[in-house]
């Protein structure tokens, strides 16, 4: 991009009058005042350790950090570092990642995975089987097929969706924890686990934190967010939870520690024929789920379980969802079509309602 260089300005002067002088001077007073009183203030704005802010980008989303603590900077580079080279593992799209190796010996051999990329498979494919398939890791032949990172957007054919279907059944990836290893058992089946990349970095991000020495760390990645320590001041953090409807928030959730993550219809979608398609695609029936639900948000124990049970939540629908939460010792908050809110009872406590567009309900 071409720098715009202008040229130095060519200035003239008056005369001003006494009136404006007494008016210029009461204004640079002014303003002297409030630096004078920012600057008494500044060591009482944030009496906790100095930050260190940065944002660069990975897993197709802004990757931002806030890191406290003497070893802050050096932390923040191990921590992207490490959401890095985990994209370099799991992305299908990577040459000779462990999920293309894994895609591209469907039907064939078992592969040999890196402990970090077996991890991650084995809390997706928990979430898979507890959901009953509302969330699959096997659904990539569906979720290529419709590809929302696509600016050109089309429904795609139905009885090429249809004859795509029998190929999404996490039932027949197999994974061998001993042997570390893992298997498609048909030829044509994919995992994709876009779905679950975002909280797994969080989870990476988090694990750098503690090797690095840090003191504490907010890290979000997309719709996900990893905390880690304790701030300074002892109060416990606070995750935005974004409007739905706007590009807002509409309230804010505290934890101590842990992971959240959203999933919401706003995030990726185009419409056809004046009908809204969502990226958030229900596994049985290969098209966008209709639970009713516009967003939901997850509070666990990793990044992985917030962001795969929050896919799973949304697609299960509000009742099965907070069932589903309650396996895994999780929380939630639901947010359906009509603007009604619910929240689950971990969070009754530690969610506040910002906006007057929203109700809170039992």
């Amino acid at each position: 991009m071409k720098a715009n260089v202008k040229r130095p300005a060519r200035f003239s002067f008056k005369t001003i009058t006494e009136k404006e002088a007494k008016h210029l001077t009461l204004i640079f007073v002014a303003v002297l005042f409030l630096v004078i009183v920012v600057l008494a203030l500044f060591p009482l704005l944030d009496r906790e350790e100095e930050r260190y802010e940065v944002t660069t980008y990975a897993m197709g989303s802004y990757v931002q950090q806030t890191v406290y603590g003497e070893n802050r900077e050096d932390a923040a580079v191990k921590a992207a570092d490490a959401v890095e080279a985990l994209e370099q593992k799991i992305s299908w799209r990577v040459e000779n990642s462990d999920i293309q190796k894994l895609n591209n010996n469907a039907g064939k051999d078992w592969v040999t995975l890196s402990d970090e990329t077996l991890n991650i498979l084995t809390q997706a494919q928990s979430v898979s089987e507890k959901s009953g398939g509302a969330f699959d890791v096997t659904i990539a032949p569906i979720s290529r097929l419709w590809d929302f990172d696509d600016e050109l957007n089309e429904v795609p054919d139905s009885d090429l969706i249809t004859s795509l279907l029998p190929y999404v059944n996490h039932s027949l990836l197999r994974i061998d924890e001993t042997e570390q290893t893992a298997s498609l058992k048909n030829l044509g089946m994919a995992v994709d686990l876009g779905s679950v990349g975002k909280g797994a970095a969080c989870d990476a991000a988090v694990r750098a934190y503690e090797e690095a020495g840090a003191k504490a760390a907010i890290i979000a990645v997309g719709g996900s967010v990893g905390v880690y320590g304790e701030k300074s001041s002892g109060k416990p953090w606070s995750v935005a939870v974004r409007d739905p409807n706007g590009d807002g928030s509409l309230g804010s959730v505290t934890l101590a520690e842990g992971f959240v993550s959203t999933s919401g219809s706003y995030e990726k979608y185009f419409e056809q024929d004046d009908v809204l398609y969502h990226h958030l695609l229900d596994p049985k029936t290969g098209y966008p789920a209709e639970s009713g639900l516009v967003s939901v948000t997850v509070v666990a124990k990793s990044g992985v379980l917030s962001d795969a049970l929050s896919t799973a939540c949304f697609v299960l629908g509000r009742e099965d969802g907070m069932k589903l939460l309650e396996e895994f010792d999780a929380e939630g908050i639901f947010i359906n079509s009509d603007n009604n809110i619910t929240v689950t009872d971990g969070l009754k406590d530690r969610f506040t309602l910002t906006s007057r567009d929203y109700t809170l309900v039992s």
